[in-house]
């Protein structure tokens, strides 16, 4: 089975079914074919199987052409946030060493300096030479679509580069397609679904696109921009749109910013995901009684290609009625993988104690492209160790506690920053919060949290102190001083950049 195959196999099932909704519609034979005929045109310009397409967009319908025609003739999609940076751009390009660039005119000035310095082509979408060139492409199926094997590479995902340089996921199509089947099992995606992607489409590859397009699902596009719960909400109710994903920032905005008389335009969801960050218990409870029950947590990380652990539909009623403590839970293992939380002699741990969360299953990672060293640190005995670390329960919950790399050491303690900005979120006034540890002479680090308040709110930095003194937390846990800025800078998949807020206060001396 390859992703180009799937697209293929839908077309012949169900030629008029819709894969593409929105401004450009179109059903699966006509992407079928216009997929072919992307697959034909890159054939044409050289590239044979195993070679490297970056693709610098933002959300648009395109991308699924692209990837499908990619797909077909056995290359390595590379799907880049337009949001990188030069810097960034420059290590993926030194990393991937893709064969050819495809961008649009609005991304051409940011993208063409990086494709001169690797003297690579580059092709631009909106250009007349683009539309006729595939255009005269015939639109059969192309002989390289048998030739692509299972065992075959199929995407690079790169990481935001929070943490250092972007390390680039590799996923050959076996990866993809066995994830894509748990994706439909845990988000119920069926061929009759819409699933209109908000978040960047490179994040989207293994979440979203290619599940919609092992089942035969449609598939439309948000610009990942400016995100507007309004805007948001209509064209839910406008396309009959039954699925989405949304970073918690995007369902605090649609708690806080989407009148009240305008929620049943979302009451067509069948389920909307989240994840990449936390959501307060008490802000949980207001989305299911606004909404519904349709919410799915994700936990997970780009290198299991997405989903670790799941927290239901069902867990959230759960949590809503009789075990409140599920609400600050992740959920439990998802299908096809194993989760476990262990101690730093490998043993699992028991229930209360805390560990590092590792993963094992058939849609992990083949490694880091072109980086074995990083690899071997982290795939372990094909074990994938997170970095995070978490209490799991008797019936398997997992409660993530912090990443390891986040640790706050105070007076020789480990003190979990998101038990503080849990806390936090608890106050009606926040939107969104970080806590961070800053040099401290006498305590080694101090704490330092920093905060976005919800639109018209009007609060002082010390009522938030006395909100945290007046919680559980320990004197030693409470923030020295709170920083409340008007919006918390964000990588490129949308969660909080904790590391560029750590270097306002270390500059870039802190290893991390």
């Amino acid at each position: 089975m390859n992703v180009g195959l799937a697209i293929r196999r839908n077309a012949v099932r169900a030629p008029e079914s819709p894969a593409i909704f929105g401004d450009t519609q179109l059903n699966y034979q006509q992407l079928d074919e216009r997929s072919n005929q992307v697959a034909h045109w890159l054939s044409s310009k050289g590239l044979t199987k195993g070679d490297r397409v970056a693709l610098f967009v933002a959300n648009r319908h395109e991308v699924i052409e692209i990837m499908g025609g990619i797909a077909k003739c056995g290359l390595v999609y590379v799907g880049l946030n337009f949001r990188l940076g030069i810097t960034e751009l420059e290590q993926i390009f030194e990393n991937a060493q893709p064969s050819l660039v495809i961008t649009d005119e609005e991304h051409y000035v940011d993208i063409n300096p990086i494709a001169e310095e690797f003297d690579l082509p580059l092709v631009v979408l909106d250009s007349d030479s683009w539309l006729t060139d595939v255009s005269k492409m015939p639109n059969h199926t192309p002989d390289t679509l048998h030739g692509v094997q299972h065992d075959d590479d199929f995407c690079i995902v790169y990481t935001s580069g929070t943490t250092g340089r972007p390390k680039g996921v590799l996923f050959d199509h076996s990866r993809a397609t066995q994830h894509a089947t748990v994706a439909c099992m845990e988000y119920q995606i069926d061929s009759e679904s819409r699933y209109l992607i908000q978040i960047p489409h490179n994040s989207s590859v293994n979440i979203t696109i290619v599940p919609c397009l092992t089942v035969g699902a449609s598939i439309g596009f948000r610009d990942s921009r400016n995100f507007d719960p309004v805007a948001f909400a209509r064209e839910v109710e406008k396309e009959g749109v039954t699925h989405s994903f949304l970073v918690p920032t995007q369902l605090m905005r649609v708690l806080d910013r989407l009148p009240r008389d305008a929620d049943t335009k979302l009451f067509g969801l069948v389920t909307l995901g989240y994840g990449s960050s936390p959501i307060s218990p008490d802000r949980l409870r207001e989305l299911v009684d606004r909404f519904g029950n349709i919410f799915n947590q994700l936990y997970g990380m780009a290198e299991i290609a997405s989903i670790g652990t799941i927290l239901r539909k069902s867990d959230h009623l759960l949590g809503l009625n009789d075990r409140p403590e599920l609400l600050s839970s992740c959920g439990q293992a998802s299908y096809a993988v194993s989760v476990r939380v262990i101690d730093e002699e490998g043993k699992d741990v028991e229930p209360g104690e805390r560990g590092e969360v590792i993963f094992a299953g058939p849609h992990v990672m083949k490694g880091y492209y072109r980086d074995p060293e990083r690899t071997e640190e982290v795939l372990i005995d094909d074990w994938m160790h997170s970095g995070d670390i978490a209490e799991v329960s008797d019936d398997g919950y997992i409660f993530i506690v912090d990443r390891k790399k986040n640790l706050i050491i105070r007076g020789g303690l480990n003190i979990a920053p998101t038990e503080i900005e849990n806390v936090l979120y608890r106050h009606e006034e926040i939107l969104e919060a970080t806590v961070v540890g800053v040099p401290d002479p006498e305590w080694g680090e101090a704490i330092i949290a920093v905060v976005a308040l919800v639109d018209g709110a009007n609060v002082e930095q010390e009522e938030l102190r006395l909100h945290c003194r007046e919680s559980e937390l320990t004197s030693i846990k409470i923030p020295e001083r709170i920083e409340i800025w008007d919006t918390l800078p964000k990588n490129a998949v949308g969660k909080i950049a904790k590391n560029e807020i750590r270097d306002k206060f270390w500059g870039s001396g802190r290893q991390v």
